[in-house]
């Protein structure tokens, strides 16, 4: 039975395999029932079509145009947009005097860019560079042999609006809708790349607005309660890197950032003072050893060294802590500990300093 994970397509992909249908469609009357979508790094992939809406022209008074349904298959891979609609209305000219040309829209669901440093200028439809040139590539394959005319694909999402409330899109300056992705046109499970890429984005458009320094968070709580400390900070400033302690780091210094702050729980400042590179509790746990030595290091009762070593969280930790007059230096001990990790992992190039909560959002 195998027992691997699930690969999915990206939405790029399934947008690009709605194309190609629609644009064969057109030009033959065919409706295949899959086709070989072209993939951004090369080769295709073989994408299952919906549903094709053949009398979509003529109520609107257009004979040449269709709309074709892909259903978005995020694979093993978590994704707000897994199971969603993705559309393609495509048009076809055949009377454009000019080398056969594609233009490519977004309608419904579909996102437009209203902040500076995202991959498509303000104003233009969320469909990033690769995507745009992956459509473009299914579109031109199912027109071979078409010299002259014009093909107009605009891409629908119609639950768009409503799943990019789960997403960042909005703080990001896309509004109205998602965004198109898929940079290799697979989505690989537990890749991470969507996330990654958020970052990035967040960081291009902090860069872009003059924000002289990001604050990380590890979710949407952490966030909260640092805007709850600091409701000066704009939104802007704010990124979920979520685990993603080094790549973070490094995203921020390579776009010439040379402070960070990290809003982050006790749990995740020890993850982060051991210095790992990624910091989820299923492949880097706790050092609880280690823990117990930064306590005492940090002027704690040693008869709690014991009670630390064989904890099973951190929050367990804290707590033990709780009436003891080191706490606080421990909270700054691992501050230290972990502001030097994060220099590390972007060669001193962007400093760290740390805004830390326990789990009630309470400072520490």
């Amino acid at each position: 039975m195998g027992g691997g994970l699930r690969t999915g397509r990206t939405t790029g992909t399934c947008a690009a395999a709605a194309a190609m249908a629609g644009t064969r469609f057109l030009l033959t009357g065919e409706t295949p029932e899959v086709v070989d979508a072209p993939l951004p790094p090369g080769g295709t992939l073989a994408v299952p079509i919906e549903r094709y809406e053949r009398d979509f022209g003529r109520q609107n008074g257009d004979r040449d145009s269709v709309r074709v349904t892909v259903i978005k298959d995020g694979g093993d891979d978590p994704d707000a947009t897994h199971g969603c609609k993705v559309r393609a209305v495509v048009r076809l000219d055949r009377d454009a005097d000019t080398p056969l040309a594609v233009t490519l829209d977004g309608g419904e669901g579909v996102g437009r860019a209203t902040l500076p440093g995202l991959p498509v200028p303000v104003g233009q439809a969320a469909i990033n560079p690769e995507p745009r040139k992956q459509i473009e590539r299914a579109v031109r394959l199912a027109a071979e042999g078409l010299a002259a005319g014009r093909v107009d694909v605009v891409i629908e999402i119609p639950e768009g609006e409503t799943i990019a409330l789960k997403t960042l899109n909005p703080r990001l300056g896309i509004l109205g809708g998602i965004s198109i992705l898929g940079t290799q046109g697979i989505v690989k499970p537990y890749s991470h790349a969507s996330w990654k890429a958020t970052i990035e984005e967040g960081l291009d458009v902090a860069r872009a607005m003059g924000l002289p320094e990001p604050v990380f968070t590890t979710g949407r709580r952490s966030e909260r309660f640092y805007l709850q400390a600091h409701p000066e900070v704009p939104e802007q400033a704010l990124i979920q890197a979520a685990d993603f302690f080094a790549f973070a780091m490094q995203a921020a210094a390579d776009r010439g950032f040379e402070r960070v702050t990290w809003a982050v729980f006790f749990g995740k400042l020890v993850k982060q003072a051991q210095g790992v590179e990624y910091t989820h509790a299923r492949t880097h746990p706790v050092d609880f050893g280690l823990l117990a030595e930064r306590c005492l290091e940090a002027g704690a009762d040693p008869a709690l060294a014991p009670a630390v070593r064989s904890a099973n969280t951190a929050i367990q930790v804290l707590d033990l802590l709780k009436d003891d007059p080191a706490r606080p230096a421990l909270v700054r001990l691992l501050a230290d500990r972990a502001a030097r990790a994060a220099g590390g992992h972007c060669a001193g190039r962007c400093r760290a300093t740390y805004a830390v909560f326990d789990f009630d959002g309470h400072p520490l």
